[in-house]
């Protein structure tokens, strides 16, 4: 099938493509995404050539809505992954995160309700997959012995899973009125290859590496499910193609950590992998002032997409660490360009003109 894949020049949704086209050798994907700040070409710079003619990029906007309906019209699924999606940034302004996780949600759905029933009834061969994030369940005691459970009520304290609320409801009124196939996914913290270093992961990697402060925030104990993004995007493949309309999955690496103990535990790769003292580094660690409204804790339970669709996280927190951790220190010219600002020339290199 041909897939349109929203937000995939973005952490998740890189290895997302580049999971469905080396497993699905029959699917194309055309790849929307608006090139923001944390959007990053050079996650996909092979692939065009990888995958000739199974591979499309169109720089655009969710919230146009004639763009959606013509690329929707083209295509049997919908992969929805761009967002805002940093707290910090949404505790700043909270304006561009309520236009695209709401709004530009919105409009995905319009467009595909639109196109999908243009033939006086709704084509349920279609999928409209709605990745979204365990944070919009709120805050979870620390001795709390439950995980999310899908029907949780949600009950987001930060502007940022508020609109990534909003987009949930959204997603699944349009189900339940229109009869849209839509299939709602909730994930915990992701971690992997090609993540944008704003994130707790590559930050305290690429400042271990430099020397830099090590910023925590408080006392460092919020605790977090750590998922490894390719687990994630196995996962999201699951839901695509075994997902039930109207229905919600929880995704989760069954692998609850403090921020602190994974700091930690990056110190203790990059000591590993590079010959330098960790009692150096680990003097680096700085605890700064709280974030406002921290939630303490998220923990999620995957019972339902395992039980359903067979899913089981395949990487451990430690193997996955390590090698999330090589591959920064492999990948130090990509690190170089991301914090620098200068992967942005990619796209001018690579398509201003063609």
């Amino acid at each position: 099938m041909r897939i349109l894949v929203t937000g995939g020049c973005g952490f998740i949704g890189s290895n997302f493509i580049r999971h469905v086209l080396g497993g699905h050798p029959g699917d194309e994907v055309v790849n929307l995404d608006a090139l923001t700040y944390a959007g990053n070409l050079e996650n996909l710079a092979d692939v065009e050539a990888d995958y000739p003619g199974r591979y499309r990029f169109v720089r655009g906007d969710i919230c146009d809505a004639d763009l959606a309906r013509r690329l929707i019209d083209d295509s049997q699924a919908v992969v929805h992954f761009a967002a805002e999606s940093h707290v910090d940034r949404s505790i700043e302004d909270a304006s561009t995160f309520v236009r695209t996780n709401v709004l530009g949600t919105q409009v995905l759905l319009g467009a595909a309700h639109r196109s999908w029933t243009s033939g006086g009834g709704q084509d349920q061969e279609r999928r409209f997959v709605h990745v979204s994030t365990d944070e919009v369940y709120g805050p979870l005691a620390l001795d709390d012995p439950r995980g999310f459970a899908e029907d949780w009520p949600l009950n987001p304290q930060s502007p940022y899973s508020a609109s990534k609320a909003g987009g949930d409801h959204l997603a699944r009124a349009y189900h339940h009125t229109h009869g849209l196939p839509v299939v709602v996914t909730r994930c915990s913290n992701n971690y992997g290859l090609y993540q944008f270093p704003e994130k707790l992961v590559p930050l305290m990697i690429i400042n271990a590496l430099n020397g830099r402060e090590l910023p925590v925030y408080g006392d460092g104990l919020y605790v977090r499910d750590w998922l490894y993004v390719l687990d994630h995007c196995r996962a999201t493949d699951l839901v695509l193609r075994g997902g039930r309309p109207g229905e919600v999955y929880n995704v989760g690496g069954g692998s609850e950590q403090a921020n602190l103990t994974v700091v930690q535990e990056i110190i203790r790769l990059v000591a590993e992998c590079t010959g330098r003292p960790a009692e150096q580094m680990r003097g680096l660690i700085k605890h700064v002032k709280d974030r406002p409204g921290h939630d303490r804790r998220y923990a999620i339970n995957a019972g339902k997409i395992m039980s359903e669709l067979g899913y089981r996280p395949q990487m451990d927190f430690a193997r996955g660490m390590a090698q999330t951790v090589e591959w920064y220190l492999d990948n130090r010219a990509w690190c170089e360009r991301v914090t620098s600002g200068a992967y942005r020339g990619y796209y001018q290199r690579m398509y201003q003109g063609r």
